[in-house]
């Protein structure tokens, strides 16, 4: 089926352009979305009639993205999700938690501009994806932990697997001490008995 684009669609053309398209993407998305119009001469006519207009619309949204864009760009928003001990999330984390965040921070975000490329399924600093605008897009940084002083820690850069290995190693140093403490301790009593004798 051949459609008139109405705005720019993402890896389909311009606005303006006359493009081929299967039918059911043009029947369910593209024509009730107002993204396009059957490509009949009437439509495209109508289309030339409207271009001035369509245009100056297209530039005003693209500018008030564009502001929303330059806000939000390398903004870090904190989720605090339950997680087991090597830090795989029970459950994971969704665009609509991601915009629940945006929104509650200030930002006017839609679930549906919000692009994962793929389920965040585990704890630490992921970069999602906002597209404002079809020309304008921002990157925003989800920090998922378990904690807001876990959340912190990973906002200085340091990842569960080398929290965990922290702690190891201390539980370990502390186990090493202990053991150091008694094996100095028998020893002791050792030269006490040889002294004894």
């Amino acid at each position: 089926m051949q459609v008139i684009l109405l705005e720019r669609v993402a890896k389909l053309g311009q606005m303006g352009e006359v493009v081929n398209v299967k039918q059911g993407y043009a029947r369910n998305f593209l024509l009730p979305q107002g993204k396009a119009l059957r490509a009949s001469d009437a439509n495209i006519k109508a289309f030339e009639n409207q271009k001035v207009q369509l245009e100056a619309r297209n530039a005003e949204s693209k500018a008030d993205a564009q502001k929303i864009a330059d806000k939000l760009d390398g903004e870090t928003f904190v989720i605090i999700r339950s997680a087991s001990d090597a830090g795989a999330l029970y459950g994971s984390v969704t665009t609509r938690d991601a915009a629940d965040v945006a929104t509650e921070a200030g930002f006017t975000v839609d679930r549906k501009q919000i692009v994962l490329g793929q389920p965040i399924k585990e704890l630490g600093l992921h970069d999602v994806a906002i597209v404002l605008h079809p020309e304008v897009e921002a990157t925003i940084v989800l920090n998922v932990a378990r904690s807001t002083e876990e959340a912190e820690l990973q906002a200085q850069g340091k990842s569960i697997q080398d929290l965990a290995a922290e702690a190891d190693a201390e539980a370990e140093f502390e186990i090493a001490e202990l053991f150091d403490d008694i094996g100095g301790a028998s020893s002791d009593d050792d030269a006490q008995d040889n002294d004894r004798n």
